[in-house]
């Protein structure tokens, strides 16, 4: 039996929506959030010593990271290739975009949006009066002059690949790639809004429709980032 374990509003929420798009039974271990500082808590740390979510234990095997746990998951039991292009060529146009879209999820489109939370959290964060105007004004100039360009150039380059593919990230049907590109278009929608990105827009709108999506939402409870 496949174990999750789950932190609400994190990653981890992927590898569920993976599970049930596949059909697979599995083993659900939930944890909450510190409601201070909005980390894991310290029991996570018996499960991997990075003390982080997502883990999954499949047949003696304990994975961490996103990313790798949806890697494993498609190669070992979607045999039929539903949300994976088939293995050979491995140099195909569609093989290559979509491993670029697994990998680059956390690789490039996730750091100037968790820069944006941190500078965000700094700005909020209660501090001296007298210390506050120097911190925001520095906090302003970080985000209008290198993190707000780089999240929009991202937006861009996302905005224009779903406009060239059809509306999905791995090529012209679902597959795993659009899970795992999900978090960071949720992210950006909760922090940045997606008002000026209509194919990221719709692209939110068609995974939210989808059955897999609601029952990995039902069974993982708290999903939301705005505030992480």
């Amino acid at each position: 039996m496949i174990t999750v374990h789950h932190l609400e509003s994190s990653r981890s929420q992927r590898v569920l929506w993976l599970l049930e798009e596949l059909a697979l039974p599995y083993q659900l271990v939930r944890y909450a959030r510190d409601p201070k500082t909005l980390l894991a808590p310290p029991s996570l740390r018996a499960i991997h010593p990075l003390g982080k979510s997502p883990v999954l234990v499949d047949d003696g095997h304990t994975l961490a990271e996103s990313g790798a746990i949806l890697e494993y998951l498609v190669e070992r039991y979607d045999t039929g290739h539903a949300l994976s292009p088939t293995p050979l060529p491995v140099d195909s146009p569609e093989r290559l975009q979509y491993r670029y879209w697994m990998h680059y999820a956390e690789g490039s489109a996730m750091p100037p949006l968790l820069l944006t939370l941190v500078l965000a959290r700094i700005r909020d964060a209660r501090m001296p009066f007298f210390a506050r105007p120097v911190a925001r004004s520095i906090i302003g100039k970080a985000m209008a002059g290198f993190v707000g360009p780089q999240v929009k150039l991202h937006l861009d380059w996302m905005e224009s690949s779903l406009a060239r593919s059809g509306g999905w990230f791995g090529g012209e049907r679902f597959t795993a790639a659009d899970i795992q590109m999900s978090f960071p278009v949720e992210a950006a929608a909760a922090r940045h809004g997606l008002a000026a990105h209509p194919q990221l827009a719709g692209f939110l709108q068609r995974i939210h429709a989808r059955p897999a999506y609601q029952r990995a939402l039902a069974q993982g409870g708290r999903f939301a980032l705005a505030g992480g």
